[in-house]
């Protein structure tokens, strides 16, 4: 589903449901980084590591570690860049090489509502506004949750770009849903604050795409070369 929503050029591995996954397919690098973790957290750590390496295999590249760095961002292998994700039943990861794409982010999340009040702690005036409409037009999506996850697609986007903090507050991001059947669309994510430089010029805003479907909410932002 997720690679819907990626460029040609980009790669992606999901895995749905929740069997286990063996630990024996970590690197010993990785399983000293959840050593100590929780048995759910093992589980997605490891799963999104498999899903990451036959991403890597997609794209002829062999299978690495690939470790923790600043945040919690992943420490891609050289000459790649890429994105995980997990909820509750999805994993995924995708990948690309560093010279086809500046940066790349995904998120998927369960489709249902947002928990209490946290629609209001992630939502400037203007995207509640708009969401109003869109609960109005399209009942059926559950228009907070898919707005947070693009705010999270966006900041893995970010991050990697800039090495530093984005928060919910600062970038606005309109949901435009696209006609015809499907519950798809793009989404226009401005940045409230100075954007990262990339290849010379200062980006203002990120573009993304995003759909609905078998119980899932998908977010992408793709940053290309200038």
């Amino acid at each position: 589903m997720i690679e819907e929503l990626l460029p040609k050029s980009a790669v992606a591995v999901e895995a749905f449901g929740d069997q286990e996954t063996d630990e024996a397919a970590l690197y010993p690098q990785e399983q000293q980084l959840v050593a100590r973790a929780v048995a759910k957290r093992r589980r997605e750590f490891t799963a999104v590591r498999v899903c990451a390496r036959r991403a890597m295999e997609k794209l002829g590249v062999p299978p690495q570690p690939v470790l923790t760095g600043e945040r919690g961002a992943p420490d891609w292998p050289d000459g790649l860049t890429g994105s995980m994700t997990h909820c509750d039943g999805y994993r995924a990861a995708a990948l690309v090489r560093a010279a086809d794409l500046a940066s790349l982010g995904i998120d998927g999340e369960s489709h249902a509502p947002l928990p209490d009040g946290v629609f209001d702690t992630i939502a400037l005036p203007a995207e509640q506004h708009r969401q109003r409409t869109l609960c109005a037009d399209l009942p059926d999506v559950h228009w907070d949750r898919l707005l947070f996850s693009a705010k999270e697609s966006v900041y893995k986007a970010w991050f990697p770009l800039t090495r530093a903090w984005l928060d919910f507050s600062e970038a606005d991001i309109e949901l435009v849903p696209e006609p015809g059947p499907g519950t798809r669309g793009r989404f226009h994510a401005r940045l409230l604050v100075p954007g990262p430089v990339v290849d010379g010029v200062r980006l203002d805003a990120f573009e993304g795409s995003w759909l609905v479907g078998s119980g899932l909410v998908l977010t992408a932002v793709a940053v290309p070369h200038h």
